[in-house]
């Protein structure tokens, strides 16, 4: 039988490296060079232009005029240190605050590996493989049927030049997003804040009204102390005795409700707070004097730099025109730069031999020829999604907008309303007092005197309901305008510079 003799194992490497034979490579090199370049010319055309149809609005009717920003601890102007001291502690411990900052550093991360992805990749590798080659394969007769160890031990790496800026587009999305999710993190702030407050008000609204009702309590007693006498003296019916006993029922029912109120009241802060429901058991606020603030005339006009909410939703939009470039680049071709340098050998004995060097370096190019009209779909996607994100700014602008006018039309109604409730008490008071005087000295009856008590009861509470609306709109109005929020207090994002 004839021993098949080993045939010459050709090693083909790239253009213009060593080959055997030559003469093939180069015609492989002067065949496929001219056709890769007519490819990159041809991939390097410009797609269908679909870019974002809507455009930002401005804030229309905004003056530019001095206004009064609310500082960053705006609360502290009620001059309750308590409730300083939960606002402090829901800052500092709220679940929901602490997502939106786990969310921060979840988009930051997300810049840094969108700014890896621009430099060069390096990685080691090494395996060791027991194998049995094949005796029916293209494997030499040398090798044929035995196991052997094949082994190899390779540095390798690979850059991605950003020739058409797809890149830094991604990294700009990602630094956008970042950005708007530090700016909803204060906006998360702000608005925790408010609601602390809003709910601190709501209680001392709840202590108010049980005031009121106490005193009317304590009236209604002395009122039934002087029917008793007059009944005892005969000058009043056991008709007149129950009414003033029922009246007595009512309010303690009154009150009791209040009592209720007031603890659900008290729970719902300590939630706020980050706290146990008993956390907040026996706190009975009393509603502040609202501080005196000089309201602007006007609706501002840098209230789009104040509001930490329009601040993101603009980040948002320069995120979401950064995407649209990414995806307008994913028509450009796609080069890699590849190379590796290491060992490899059969048998691990020869691995560190100098004949076991083994390296190579060259270009991978991807050419986007035909899609189906993915690429296409994909841009007009995120066309589509930035012009969503301009009129999520447009709504956001328009609600800021609206929230300011609300809030300021409403604390100088509200302190029209006072003065003339405050007016309208005094009356009932003395009314009151005058016709329960008359029905102590004989001369007038019961039902004047009840009417003028029922008069009295409704001016304390309008008077009580009135003070916590005007505590409440001074707090909205607060957070309208931004609650102190700076831009310049935004956390850097881990973002570089074009041209790193």
């Amino acid at each position: 039988m004839r021993t098949p003799s080993a045939k010459p194992v050709h090693r083909r490497t790239r253009c213009g490296g060593p080959s055997s034979p030559a003469e093939p490579d180069r015609l492989e090199c002067r065949v496929l060079l001219p056709l890769l370049a007519a490819a990159l010319l041809v991939a390097c055309a410009q797609p269908v232009d679909l870019r974002p149809t809507r455009t930002l609005a401005a804030p229309v009717g905004a003056v530019a005029a001095p206004t009064p920003w609310p500082a960053a601890d705006w609360w502290r102007r009620y001059g309750e240190p308590r409730l300083d001291a939960l606002v402090e502690r829901a800052l500092a411990g709220q679940p929901s605050l602490q997502q939106a900052l786990a969310r921060v550093q979840q988009a930051q991360a997300a810049v840094l590996a969108a700014d890896a992805a621009r430099l060069p990749q390096l990685a080691a590798s090494a395996d060791a493989t027991v194998q049995r080659f094949s005796e029916h394969g293209l494997v030499p007769p040398a090798l044929a049927g035995r196991t052997r160890w094949n082994s190899t031990l390779q540095v390798g790496g690979q850059w991605e030049p950003d020739f058409f800026g797809r890149q830094r587009a991604a990294l700009d999305t990602a630094i956008g997003h970042a950005r708007a999710t530090a700016a909803d993190a204060q906006a998360a702030r702000t608005r925790l804040a408010a609601e602390v407050v809003a709910a601190w008000v709501a209680l001392a609204r709840l202590g108010e009204l049980h005031d009121v009702a106490s005193r009317a309590l304590a009236q209604r007693q002395q009122v039934h102390a002087l029917v008793r006498e007059r009944v005892g003296a005969g000058l009043d019916t056991q008709l007149e005795l129950r009414q003033a006993e029922g009246l007595i029922a009512q309010s303690r029912a009154e009150i009791e409700a209040l009592a209720e109120a007031a603890d659900r009241a008290r729970h719902a802060l300590a939630e706020l707070g980050g706290q146990p429901p008993d956390g907040l058991a026996g706190l009975s606020p009393r509603l502040p004097e609202a501080a005196a603030a000089v309201l602007p005339e006007t609706l501002p006009a840098d209230l789009l730099g104040r509001r930490a909410d329009l601040v993101a939703q603009r980040w948002r939009v320069e995120a979401a025109l950064h995407d649209v470039e990414v995806a307008r680049a994913q028509f450009h071709p796609n080069i890699n730069l590849l190379a590796f340098v290491g060992l490899s050998s059969l048998g691990l004995s020869r691995l560190v031999e100098a004949g076991s060097a083994t390296f190579g370096v060259g270009p991978a190019l991807r050419l986007p020829l035909f899609d189906a009209g993915r690429l296409r779909a994909r841009l007009a996607d995120r066309a589509a999604e930035a012009d969503a994100a301009i009129e999520a700014y447009n709504a956001a602008l328009l609600r800021a907008l609206r929230e300011v006018a609300d809030e300021l039309s409403s604390l100088r109604s509200l302190e029209r309303q006072q003065q003339a409730q405050a007016d309208a008490t005094a009356a009932a008071d003395g009314a009151y007092a005058l016709a329960l005087q008359r029905y102590r000295a004989g001369i007038g009856n019961f039902l004047v005197v009840l009417t003028a008590e029922a008069n009295v009861l409704v001016q304390r509470r309008a008077a009580g309901e009135l003070k916590a609306r005007r505590l409440a709109a001074d707090a909205a109005l607060a957070r309208a305008l931004g609650g102190g929020f700076e831009a310049e207090a935004l956390p850097a994002t881990a973002a570089v510079e074009p041209g790193r």
